[in-house]
């Protein structure tokens, strides 16, 4: 139970994040700092898909209904919630995860770290702004947004990996 709470606390805050200081944060040139996968990406290791996959769905159906981006956001989740075992599973040590630890920098290591959740943001990041913007003639746009928007969202991504789970791990 207080496992549940754990996770249950890290997406609240995780997601209030995005929703009160992200959103309203423009940096310029169609940056948009999302760091909402994080909350995704800091479920169990053993987590299996169908959860995984229904947790990614609300997450980003509840940031596309205070944003109104009209689905954006839940499919781009829902597609980083898709490849994250399939990620996991090729970075994974060679005798597997252990249970004991999380899919967190300070756990796995900055290599680790920056392979897997690197790539997934940079999916993550090229699908949501590929569809909003839908236009093949736009697609050195798309890159750029993409490219800067990871750097950022990854920057922030890290800072609030070291607060949130430095703060659930002192509660449980």
């Amino acid at each position: 139970m207080i496992l549940v709470a754990k996770y249950f606390w890290r997406f609240f805050f995780l997601i209030l994040f995005q929703l009160v200081i992200f959103n309203h944060f423009e940096p310029g040139l169609g940056i948009q700092i999302m760091v909402y996968p994080l909350c995704v990406f800091l479920l169990p290791f053993e987590m299996p898909i169908i959860p995984l996959m229904l947790l990614s769905f609300g997450a980003g159906l509840t940031i596309d209904y205070f944003s109104d981006s009209f689905g954006l956001h839940a499919s781009s989740l829902l597609l980083f919630g898709y490849l994250r075992p399939i990620f996991l599973k090729m970075y994974a040590p060679r005798d597997g995860y252990d249970p004991l630890k999380e899919p967190i920098i300070r756990d796995m290591g900055t290599r680790w770290f920056l392979l897997t959740f690197g790539y997934l943001m940079l999916i993550h990041h090229f699908w949501f702004f590929f569809f909003e913007i839908f236009r093949l003639g736009d697609f050195l746009f798309v890159l750029q947004k993409t490219i800067l928007s990871v750097v950022l969202s990854f920057i922030s991504a890290l800072i609030l990996q070291s607060f949130v789970v430095t703060r659930t791990k002192a509660q449980s």
